[in-house]
C-alpha cells in the first residue's frame, strides 16, 4: 500500500473507527491508541479492498474485535479511571450523556446492532451479513434494543 492509498482510506475510515472505539471502550484516549493499533495493522497486513462497503466492514469488523480484547485484557481490568475535566461543549455533553450511558448498559448485541443500524445506517440485511446472524436475529435484537432504551429514558426522567 503506498502512502497516498494509505492516507486516502485513513481519511475516510478514521473518524468511523475512532466513533467504533469510543463506543465500545467509553474512553476517548483509549479510542485513539485503539485507532492506532487498527491502522497500523492495516499497514501490516498488507490488506486489500475490494470495494468501499468492504474497506468499511473490515474497519468496523477489526474494530469490533480489537475494542473486545482490550475489555477483556488483564490491564484494562486492573487499571484506575481518572476522571479530568471534560474538553467538550457541555451543551453536547448533556444533550448525549443519557444516551451513551443507556447504551453502554445494553447487552453487547443489541449495543452492536444499534449502533450499527442508527450510528453508521446499515441496513438490517448489512448488519445480517456483516455479523453472520439471521435477518430475524438483528430485528428481535434491534426491537429488544429499542425497548431497553425506551425504559432507560423514562426512568432517567426523560
Amino acid at each position: 500500500m503506498t502512502e497516498q492509498e494509505f492516507q486516502a482510506v485513513y481519511g475516510r475510515q478514521a473518524d468511523r473507527v475512532y466513533k467504533i472505539c469510543c463506543f465500545y471502550l467509553g474512553n476517548p484516549v483509549d479510542a485513539q491508541d485503539a485507532v492506532q493499533n487498527i491502522f497500523i495493522r492495516l499497514l501490516e497486513k498488507k490488506t486489500v479492498f475490494r470495494d468501499e462497503q468492504h474497506e468499511a466492514a473490515w474497519f468496523y469488523t477489526v474494530a469490533r474485535n480489537h475494542c473486545r480484547d482490550i475489555l477483556r485484557s488483564g490491564w484494562y481490568k486492573k487499571r484506575a479511571d481518572i476522571k479530568l475535566p471534560e474538553m467538550t461543549q457541555p451543551e453536547e455533553s448533556e444533550r448525549c450523556d443519557w444516551l451513551e450511558q443507556a447504551l453502554r448498559n445494553l447487552p453487547v448485541k443489541q449495543k452492536e446492532v444499534l449502533y450499527l443500524y442508527y450510528y453508521e445506517e446499515y441496513s438490517v440485511r448489512e448488519i445480517s451479513m456483516l455479523l453472520n446472524r439471521k435477518e430475524s436475529t438483528i430485528q428481535t435484537q434491534l426491537a429488544a434494543g429499542r425497548e431497553k432504551l425506551k425504559r432507560y429514558y423514562g426512568s432517567a426522567g426523560g
